[in-house]
């Protein structure tokens, strides 16, 4: 064992003693939400939330963008986050007005790549629907994002994500891992999604991962991946080509890791410039990115960078603007592995719809 992984195992057995205190007063918390002491408060229209037991990195937000696909063109769909690294304080709708440093980064991307879904931020999910309905009433559904610790809510259908290299039922509670809560904590999940899956994954192989998180009766289990969507260029939206190209990597996300594996099978070269996940630029970050473009001696240069790394450079647009160089921006989409989709589109649909006819005072229709 190097002396790196030997002093990381030496920290990690001191953080020890304060996991099992973190891990008792999480408990506390839930069993209060268990037995009643504490009240979860339900709301009139559907309430999906989505959400992980982690602190992050299980791509999240393209499943979130996933299910706004599958409803938006049946339901007036609203997402609700808390908003991370914001700004501003309280309850937010997105307007034409809106940047990411008012409603955060993953809430702003939503807003551009889904104009007509209403999109609304606020730390207290229990008072922020409350505010959402009043001023949209029109809502037929509400898609909580990262909101699986906020028990204040009940929530009519959970769908918790949990990354396939690092599944929950592997790690353990902060700050001895990475949990949020402990594993157990799953069992409130409708559905369990086991994210970034190789695309190669076999049944077998899956079969085992479902068998160790062990699913309750009323419980499903899916699998999916991520892929990269057609790219675009960061000022006109216009689809652009990467392939041959020499590519500067600006990114400031959890796990750069698959990206950067991407871009070297699909263009010439890769300069990777990371930043902490959420990172917002300041000048002197935007002096660096045009300084690794200049110095590099290299023929068809662009700049690449995620979504979520461009709603937070668009608020420097004017400046990048005066650079005259490509900035392109690459798209990430969930699929379903094994054929599932329509195994796991149906719950949540069947959710949606039964909750908005059992509101009219009615039943939902059989479809034939």
């Amino acid at each position: 064992m190097g002396k790196g992984n030997l002093l990381s195992t030496i920290v990690r057995f001191l953080l020890f003693p304060f996991a099992l205190l973190y891990g008792a007063i999480v408990w506390l918390r839930n069993r209060m939400y268990d037995t009643g002491f504490f009240s979860s408060v339900g709301f009139s229209v559907p309430v999906i939330c989505i959400g992980n037991l982690s602190t992050g990195g299980t791509g999240k937000t393209p499943h979130v963008e996933y299910i706004i696909r599958l409803l938006q063109y049946r339901f007036r769909v609203a997402t609700m986050s808390r908003g991370y690294k914001r700004h501003t304080q309280g309850f937010l709708m997105a307007n034409e007005d809106t940047n990411a440093l008012r409603i955060g980064d993953e809430p702003m991307q939503y807003h551009l790549k889904f104009p007509e879904v209403v999109v609304s931020v606020a730390e207290e999910r229990m008072t922020g629907i409350p505010s959402l309905l009043q001023r949209r009433p029109d809502v037929d559904v509400v898609i909580l994002d990262d909101a699986y610790q906020h028990r204040s809510v009940k929530a009519g259908l959970n769908i918790l994500i949990t990354d396939y290299a690092q599944p929950y039922f592997n790690d353990h509670v902060l700050p001895f891992g990475n949990l949020r809560e402990s594993r157990k904590a799953a069992k409130r999940a409708d559905i369990i999604i086991v994210s970034k899956c190789p695309e190669n994954l076999s049944k077998t192989d899956a079969e085992s991962i479902k068998q160790q998180i062990a699913p309750l009766p009323h419980q499903q289990v899916f699998f999916t991946g991520l892929r990269y969507s057609t790219p675009y260029n960061f000022a006109t939206g216009q689809p652009v080509s990467i392939t041959g190209k020499s590519a500067v990597l600006v990114c400031g996300i959890a796990r750069p890791e698959p990206l950067l594996s991407f871009l070297e099978q699909h263009t010439r070269a890769v300069h990777t410039l990371t930043y902490k996940d959420h990172h917002y630029f300041v000048t002197s970050d935007l002096d660096e990115m045009k300084a690794a473009y200049d110095n590099w001696d290299t023929a068809d240069k662009i700049i690449v960078t995620t979504e979520k790394d461009a709603t937070r450079l668009r608020l420097h647009h004017e400046k990048l603007a005066t650079w005259g160089i490509t900035i392109v921006v690459l798209p990430i989409e969930v699929y379903v592995l094994f054929e599932q989709g329509y195994e796991l589109n149906a719950p949540i649909n069947n959710y949606v719809e039964r909750t908005i006819w059992e509101n009219m005072g009615g039943e939902p229709p059989v479809i034939v």
